[in-house]
């Protein structure tokens, strides 16, 4: 299926076709056509988003077409069908307006949240939280607003980078691609890691239940049910597969198992085999409808931490620029990783005017995505603070929490277990989805046309499979991959080309004020420093 927020990219494969009996009149300009013309341009250019490209020459010009689905996705949340409008009416609810953005910004950035406040300090991460959360959400409503900027132009059914195009011409478009394309394509790094994360640990339980093996991970952790791990502090010791294991008889299989089930080695490899295929089908339609694992998934994580802070206790001792054995400051230097990580978390700006298209009442548009970014902002505080709080210090350091803190419980740790069997479940079903966007994106506006032979699907997802793979291989930091990559995509879409929208569409309209340049201003130098610190610390 097509994705609105794609097209916007792309002009239509074929142009409107009027009846000559619709034509008013004829000049050397141009041909003016009745309004009832008009309007059927307006729909048909509209619906021809809405359907897959092979569809398209099964719907004659003449004939309105009924609205398909429409898929939106957030980097690092999740990509999913949400129901189409018809002739610019929602028909979802506030409530279900709410949930859907909540549902599209979550994802597997909340794994690396608890690391980001590690790096951060425990008051400057809950400060940073807050304020970032705030800095996205004015962004947002930047980009809400900036179809109805543009004056004597019906922008009803126009998406952000449209505006972009307007705005800034070929340069809008191509850069709004390119960051677009950074924007993918890192979500897709990120997730191929994490498969290969997950996957090795969930063959490593099955393994060692299966044979009765008792193994032990040559890493720190604590003693006890609810054992904690710190991976990092084995540094003689990377924690690719180094464990030993007790028990009685021949320990050949179990060498040879972990000989060819290693962690970067070979497992990121074993996921091509799976998953390449799937990336060079036509439609991922079938992928969409296990959505609901994304829900269920951070349900579940929000559960975990739950039970594990109940039975771990709080462990929090307040040193404000001073670090000790056990506990980091609550000021770091190191906190623009932290922001970067943000950027990406609270990024919902490329769909979320397709998402608050679909609400039935349009004039609650601002106070639904408030209530929605504060819920997103509560899950990641949530979460976040309770791992860092509950880290047991001592007997092990605050800097032992993980950039995914699934690593700091053990692979034999039951409750850990079923959250990586629901998150590589999610993942595998969300990553064609994201390969899809992907391929329409980049090949359509090269090609003009999301398939045009399998040779050409096949080296791009070869290209893009194969960036996972050695990330996985040489570079398995989900923290640093999306603070990279939700810095660089977020500054064009988060904080420059929204205030510098509002600053332009100000001027033409002589309302423009000087706080208000000094502001957004501001604004866009923040984006610039978040980016320029990511490759600093």
């Amino acid at each position: 299926k097509d994705f609105p927020f794609l097209s916007f990219f792309f002009p239509p494969f074929r142009p409107f076709h009027v009846e000559p009996t619709n034509i008013v009149s004829v000049n050397d300009d141009m041909q003016r056509v009745t309004d009832e013309a008009s309007a059927m341009n307006k729909r048909i250019h509209y619906y021809s988003r809405l359907t897959s490209p092979a569809d398209r020459a099964l719907v004659p010009d003449h004939v309105l077409p009924a609205p398909d689905e429409i898929y939106v996705y957030s980097p690092l949340g999740t990509a999913f069908k949400v129901d189409s409008c018809t002739d610019g009416y929602g028909k979802n609810s506030s409530i279900v307006t709410i949930f859907m953005i909540w549902n599209t910004m979550m994802g597997t950035s909340i794994l690396s949240i608890p690391w980001g406040i590690k790096q951060a300090g425990f008051t400057s991460g809950i400060i940073l939280i807050l304020l970032m959360g705030i800095l996205t959400l004015y962004c947002c409503y930047r980009v809400v607003k900036s179809r109805k900027m543009i004056p004597l132009i019906d922008t009803s059914n126009w998406e952000f980078p449209d505006v972009c195009k307007y705005y800034f011409g070929s340069f809008g478009q191509w850069s709004s691609l390119l960051f677009s394309m950074v924007s993918l394509v890192g979500a897709m790094v990120v997730y191929w890691v994490l498969m290969s994360n997950f996957l090795f640990n969930t063959g490593k339980f099955i393994y060692n239940f299966v044979h009765g093996i008792n193994v032990t991970d040559i890493v720190p952790g604590t003693n006890g049910s609810n054992k904690v791990i710190c991976p990092s502090a084995a540094s003689g010791h990377p924690p690719q597969n180094r464990s030993m294991m007790f028990s009685s008889g021949n320990n050949t299989g179990f060498e040879l198992f972990e000989e060819w089930w290693n962690k970067s080695h070979t497992v990121p490899f074993y996921l091509i085999a799976v998953l390449l295929p799937l990336l060079n089908l036509k439609s991922p339609s079938f992928f969409a409808k296990f959505n609901v694992l994304g829900t269920v998934s951070v349900v579940y994580l929000v559960f975990l931490v739950t039970v594990k802070a109940a039975r771990l206790g709080i462990h929090l001792e307040y040193n404000w620029f001073t670090e000790t054995d056990f506990f980091v400051p609550e000021f770091r230097v190191l906190f623009p990783q932290l922001t970067g990580v943000l950027t990406l978390a609270f990024f919902i700006h490329n769909c979320v005017i397709t998402l608050l298209q679909n609400n039935r009442n349009q004039e609650n548009n601002v106070r639904d995505l408030s209530v929605a970014y504060f819920l997103v902002g509560l899950t990641y505080l949530y979460v976040g603070l309770i791992i860092f709080a509950s880290f047991p210090s001592p007997p092990l350091s605050k800097e032992c929490i993980e950039q995914n803190f699934l690593d700091n419980f053990p692979s034999d740790d039951i409750m850990s277990f079923v959250a990586r069997i629901f998150l590589l479940f999610q993942m595998m079903t969300v990553y064609p989805l994201l390969g899809y966007l992907a391929r329409v994106q980049l090949l359509r506006h090269f090609f003009g046309n999301a398939y045009p032979s399998i040779f050409h699907v096949l080296v791009l997802n070869i290209a893009i499979v194969g960036a996972g793979v050695a990330m996985a291989r040489f570079y398995p930091n989900i923290g640093g991959i999306i603070r990279y990559s939700g810095a660089t995509c977020g500054l064009a879409f988060v904080f420059v080309y929204p205030s510098l929208i509002y600053v332009i569409s100000l001027h033409r309209a002589g309302q423009l004020t000087w706080p208000a340049l000094i502001i957004h201003i501001f604004i866009i130098l923040l984006g610039l420093a978040n980016l320029i610190a990511q490759f600093l610390l």
